[in-house]
């Protein structure tokens, strides 16, 4: 493939984000462009499954998109050669004595053993950890059981992580943070084995979630779950607020259809879709003047055809994240937060718009 997160918008395929290190990445594709063709094809028309199986192909072949970037208001073609695409979903290190830092960029097959494994690397590194930074910025998601183990990591055993609700019996769930609600057959259970090692730390180390506009669904699970439990300070912009649960029904053969059946529900019972999670400190990052049109955006409520929300329906957020971590604002503030400095809100200084609502736990 070429390696890119889409979603489908007035009929044209919408770069949610190009996956780092991918052709697409490499090519200069930016979140927010419009693929209004693929080689000779126009898009319009296609359903985003044939736009999908039109952009794949056997590692080195080539592919023309003609993308429409509407910041700069113009159409240009990107030449792509296909490569197979490997993302690590993890990524984590030790950033100082006491304080550890976390990203998770998908929530994958693999996802929750690479994840593990990483929590393990940092503690065998630092046994004594005072704070630890949970990064899903940009994240859009993945697997829900991967969602109910990441979560069942930090969480008190067996409480609530996520629940679904819809019109028939089988679409209302609750998913608890047990290894019955996430553990595949006959697979292992790498979330014990992680406490096992840790001596448990994950469950009561301080903890602070970075989200952003381009957090979706898995990553707004976990982080809802957090939220509610008070079990971690969210922090960073609104998230992107896809909350809807969606089922295959097989027609025939080779026919069937995806329906949307249900909602997703924080522990408290909060609706995720169209709101998404509000953060309990909202950190703006700085963004650069020519990227400013590509990276705030409307989220979930702003897509044509959306499923509504019961409640307050909210708009407008940012997804930048600086590529450089020393002009990182929402990683500095995390850290100050874990180290017991108070953020406050400043007027003057867009750093930060919300005070402090939720104490992090000792």
């Amino acid at each position: 493939g070429v390696g890119i997160e889409i979603t489908q918008e007035e009929g044209l395929v919408k770069i949610v984000s190009p996956i780092e290190g991918s052709p697409a990445f490499r090519a200069g594709m930016k979140s927010g462009d419009l693929i209004t063709k693929i080689d000779d094809t126009a898009v319009k028309g296609l359903s985003l499954n044939e736009a999908v199986k039109r952009m794949r192909g056997e590692p080195g072949t080539k592919v023309l998109l003609t993308i429409y970037r509407k910041d700069e208001n113009r159409t240009f073609p990107i030449s792509i050669i296909r490569e197979e695409i490997k993302t690590q979903s993890v990524k984590g290190k030790l950033m100082e004595p006491g304080f550890g830092w976390i990203r998770l960029s998908q929530f994958q097959e693999r996802s929750v053993d690479d994840f593990t494994k990483k929590l393990e690397e940092i503690y065998k590194q630092e046994p004594k950890m005072r704070g630890l930074v949970l990064d899903l910025r940009n994240d859009p998601g993945g697997l829900l059981d991967a969602a109910v183990a990441v979560s069942a990591i930090f969480l008190p055993d067996n409480v609530v992580v996520v629940s679904t609700n819809g019109q028939l019996a089988e679409s209302k769930f609750a998913y608890k943070a047990s290894p019955e609600y996430y553990r595949r057959s006959g697979g292992n259970d790498p979330v014990a084995k992680l406490h096992q090692v840790t001596k448990g730390i994950y469950k009561t180390v301080p903890l602070v979630v970075l989200v952003n506009e381009g957090s979706a669904s898995a990553s707004e699970i976990v982080a809802g779950a957090l939220q509610d439990h008070k079990r971690a300070t969210i922090m960073g912009s609104q998230t992107f607020g896809k909350g809807s649960v969606q089922t295959v029904r097989q027609l025939g053969v080779d026919t069937a259809l995806k329906i949307t059946t249900a909602r997703y529900y924080t522990p408290s019972g909060r609706s995720i879709q169209a709101k998404g999670i509000v953060p309990d400190i909202e950190v703006l990052q700085d963004v650069p003047e020519e990227l400013k049109a590509r990276t705030d955006t409307k989220g979930e409520a702003s897509l044509r055809g959306h499923l509504k929300n019961d409640g307050d329906e909210k708009t407008g957020s940012q997804s930048y994240v600086p590529p450089d971590e020393k002009n990182d604002k929402a990683l500095a503030a995390a850290f100050n937060q874990l180290r017991g400095v108070t953020v406050n809100a400043d007027a003057k200084n867009a750093d930060t718009k919300t005070a402090q609502k939720r104490p992090v736990p000792n």
